[in-house]
């Protein structure tokens, strides 16, 4: 199952949530379904609930600017897509391009998807003393763009919440 898309009571998208708490907000009322699955429902005592692919949070939370995603172990795999920036097979680990006991920091830009076996090689090394070339360069996502690759969407699921989501990079996400 997909995450869920939370959006705030202004209709911004916020954040993604796993379906399990997105059906808690709604059965304790903080939440309204705005989107919900077309085929799929979940069943308990009494009562069946549509999974909702977008909720809304029913009071307004205020939520500081951000000009960047803030950097996790979780964001640095989604933004490589799972791929292994050094074999393009999927990855599972995260590598520090300038290692950490070096003084390497835990960054957007230090750090990259790896495969175990491509981060165990590596080791202790920049990718430049282990004799290992990079297939992708990191860069830092946008807030936008975090959101979108938190989602993890195909092309036709983005196009059926098109109308939730911000547009990335200056294009539409329905022309995806």
């Amino acid at each position: 199952m997909r995450n869920t898309l939370v959006l705030n009571a202004s209709y911004e998208p916020l954040t993604t949530v796993p379906l399990q708490r997105a059906v808690v907000l709604v059965l304790q009322d903080k939440a309204v379904v705005e989107q919900a699955h077309p085929l799929r429902s979940i069943r308990g005592a009494g009562m069946a609930l549509p999974v909702p692919r977008v909720i809304r949070l029913q009071r307004y939370v205020r939520v500081p600017f951000r000009q960047q995603a803030p950097w996790s172990r979780r964001g640095v795999l989604a933004r490589d897509q799972h791929l292994c920036a050094y074999c393009d097979r999927r990855a599972t680990t995260v590598d520090h391009l300038q290692p950490r006991s070096r003084g390497g920091a835990d960054s957007w830009m230090n750090t990259v998807a790896a495969c175990a076996e491509d981060n165990q090689r590596k080791a202790d090394r920049t990718p430049e003393q282990a004799g290992m070339r990079l297939l992708r360069r990191p860069f830092v996502p946008t807030p936008q763009a975090s959101l979108m690759l938190a989602l993890g969407l195909r092309d036709s699921e983005a196009r059926d919440l098109a109308d939730w989501l911000p547009a990335v990079a200056g294009r539409p996400v329905s022309a995806a």
